[in-house]
């Protein structure tokens, strides 16, 4: 059916990335303020809307390179099950939305979410075709992410927290440009995806144990950070690094040993360990962030 198509356009999958707009409630203590996570779910449906909308602009760019994509080719654009003018018309339906959506947020978010379409066009335009500056700007959405969910509610948010949300997203991001270049035909690799030719495997392996150190070390940095014991009353939150570390084992596991992680979505979602794995840390995370709101003073 044609609307389950357009649909499929709009990437829904893609909208767990998004999630990421609740990691300053979270780490703010303030996740049970039902007010202001009602503010941070707007927020969330309206990043949903606006990353639609980018990855609408995105296909219509590369509707010609999907086309030759072993996978790819089946996108509803690609394949030919929606016109160019169908998705046309959805981006401004969603552009309306998410503006609508935005407009009852204060002003601070409404600059970051504009930001992030504008640095995301500039992407499709443009920046993908550029070796580094392709994995930095997908970095920059997802830091944005994070800002905004803390401008939405009027969080202050750590400077390890950001550094750390650069550094995950730089592997998430480098993890996909590896599964991608392990699965493309060697001949077809630079029309299938123009900055491919720039990596190379062992190339993509060394940035990716960069980005994976950097991760795992911000983080620990964070949890005993003085922003971060000061806000909870402790430095157990320490204590969730193990979860962190499995986490980014996993998911190198997963793209060196099994060729998966074009998607990193489909993988966070789909692989029962990750799953596990961080309904745990949320859980431990929560315990030891909220342990007086909910009575458990002494953890």
């Amino acid at each position: 059916m044609k609307i389950l198509k357009l649909i499929e356009l709009m990437r829904p999958k893609q909208w767990i990335k998004n999630l990421f707009c609740f990691a300053a409630i979270l780490f703010a203590g303030k996740l049970t303020d039902l007010n202001l996570l009602l503010i941070n779910i707007i927020a969330f449906f309206a990043f949903c809307g606006i990353s639609s909308c980018v990855y609408i602009v995105n296909d219509i760019s590369d509707i010609e390179s999907d086309r030759i994509h072993k996978k790819k080719r089946f996108r509803p654009l690609a394949s030919g099950d929606v016109s160019i003018n169908e998705a046309k018309i959805l981006l401004l339906l969603l552009f309306v939305a998410t503006v609508i959506l935005s407009l009852q947020l204060n002003w601070g978010f409404q600059i970051v979410i504009l930001f992030y379409f504008i640095i995301n066009l500039f992407y499709s335009l443009k920046v993908k075709n550029v070796v580094l500056l392709d994995v930095f700007f997908i970095s920059i959405g997802f830091m944005l992410r994070v800002i905004s969910g803390a401008f939405a509610i009027d969080v202050s948010i750590s400077n390890w927290m950001i550094i750390t949300t650069i550094f995950i997203s730089l592997f998430l991001a480098i993890s996909k440009r590896r599964a991608e270049l392990s699965q493309a035909d060697l001949e077809d690799v630079g029309k299938q995806r123009k900055v491919l030719a720039s990596y190379s495997i062992p190339f993509t392996d060394q940035l990716n144990t960069v980005a994976a150190t950097g991760t795992i070390i911000s983080y620990a940095l964070y949890t005993v950070s003085d922003k971060a014991t000061e806000t909870f009353g402790t430095d157990h939150l320490i204590y969730t690094t193990p979860f962190v570390i499995y986490g980014i084992f996993r998911y190198m596991y997963l793209t060196h040993q099994k060729n998966l992680g074009e998607s990193p979505s489909s993988i966070i979602t789909k692989d029962l360990p990750i799953i596990i794995n961080s309904i745990l840390w949320f859980l431990i995370s929560f315990l030891i962030i909220y342990r007086f709101k909910i009575g458990i003073p002494y953890i």
